[in-house]
């Protein structure tokens, strides 16, 4: 997670290892970024991910992002699929 403009966190990679699937580590993982992000200043926190990554994506839904428009230098990739969230 690095910040990318004013208020604004970008969550860059998360990978949880097969075998940790499904206990709850990848929510603990988005909570506690959403959380350092907060700590840092963020007010929003946005994420890239795939269409061939189905999970991911109906775990960032489940913690409350909003897909988004893509944003650089995503824009232009059909594969990618963008979310955001306000950490207000």
């Amino acid at each position: 997670m690095e910040p990318v403009g004013p208020g604004l966190y970008e969550l860059k990679r998360m990978f949880v290892a097969p075998d940790a699937r499904g206990t709850g580590v990848s929510t603990a993982l988005v909570a506690e970024s959403e959380r350092l992000a907060r700590s840092g200043g963020g007010v929003r926190l946005r994420l890239e991910t795939g269409v061939r990554q189905p999970a991911a994506m109906r775990l960032y839904e489940r913690a409350g992002y909003r897909r988004v428009p893509n944003f650089p230098p995503y824009e232009a990739d059909p594969e990618s699929v963008c979310y955001e969230k306000e950490l207000g």
